[in-house]
């Protein structure tokens, strides 16, 4: 399959829907009418060596360790196109062998970061011996901030509460945090309760304590909370999906022992290949299954249900 190739001054169809406004090009992750919706338990185990080979990442000479970058997305492109170039030359400095996933949420529910990375996870494990649980606004400009391979003691934050622009709690692990294959199969992976914005993060730094892992950060760096990172994120653009609804505010403030990694529910409709400015991702066009007994807050509305159908 050849590669479609993207960049801020020319667009062509990559995947799913393309059309047309006013002569600009307007590019959608949705999937098409024709796309299978097929859950793919081991996708990667399946492919040619050829097409492994293609999803490697240039960026270093064969390492002992390979890092999958898991994307949570939606909706955000203009992000990406910052996003993808800017982490690999950072990537490609430390010579750190990786590939980047781009988790898209297809279906019509809140939008799930916890369970999309479960899904990358499960999708990615075969060939990827730790993963980095990445935000795609949050961009590192510190050299120092190293993406090695984390210690045995546990998962290693890179956006720490004295380096993140707007997080500052002591138990935060959000934004950046790599996690060893092992220690993540460890935790069951995060939880699948927390439909919408905030908290999931917060629940799996209790499952990094409750597995006697530790969670590890760099010391001495020299920047602080302005000049570390560049976070591109609009607030005015794109508001935060903070509702809460049904018993979701109870619910998620506790410890979740039922869900994770195990009983994720999803079918991967579509693994697209695409380049943005030569630089090649993947992106997994996911479609998320709530249970709206047990988390009806994933539809705060009641409606969603109805419309999340996908015709094939």
């Amino acid at each position: 399959m050849k590669m479609a190739n993207i960049s801020t001054i020319n667009w062509l169809f990559v995947c799913g829907l393309a059309f047309c406004i006013g002569g600009i090009a307007v590019l959608s992750f949705m999937p098409l009418s024709s796309d299978c919706i097929c859950p793919l338990k081991s996708p990667l185990s399946r492919m040619s060596s050829e097409e492994l080979a293609n999803i490697k990442s240039h960026s270093a000479p064969p390492a002992l360790h390979k890092m999958a970058v898991l994307v949570p997305f939606r909706d955000r492109f203009e992000e990406l196109l910052q996003f993808v170039p800017h982490l690999t030359n950072f990537l490609r400095d430390q010579r750190i062998e990786h590939h980047i996933f781009v988790l898209n949420q297809v279906d019509r529910y809140r939008f799930n970061r916890a369970s999309l990375i479960n899904v990358g996870f499960h999708f990615t494990s075969e060939v990827y011996d730790y993963i980095a649980m990445h935000d795609v606004d949050l961009l590192p400009l510190n050299k120092d901030l190293l993406y090695e391979y984390p210690s045995e003691l546990g998962p290693l934050h890179i956006a720490g509460p004295k380096l993140h622009p707007k997080y500052h709690y002591d138990n935060f692990v959000g934004g950046i945090l790599l996690v060893r294959r092992e220690h993540f199969k460890q935790m069951n992976g995060m939880s699948n309760q927390y439909w919408g914005w905030g908290l999931e993060d917060d629940e799996f730094f209790v499952r990094i304590r409750d597995a006697g892992l530790q969670v590890t950060r760099h010391q001495n760096i020299k920047t602080g909370i302005n000049n570390t990172f560049s976070h591109i994120h609009n607030r005015h653009h794109r508001k935060r999906d903070t509702q809460k609804c049904f018993t979701q505010k109870e619910m998620t403030r506790k410890r979740d022992h039922n869900t994770g990694l195990n009983n994720v529910s999803y079918k991967i409709l579509k693994v697209h290949k695409l380049a943005i400015d030569g630089i090649n991702v993947t992106v997994l066009n996911i479609l998320l299954d709530c249970d709206v007994n047990k988390t009806p807050w994933c539809d705060c509305s009641g409606t969603a249900a109805a419309a999340s159908v996908v015709q094939t």
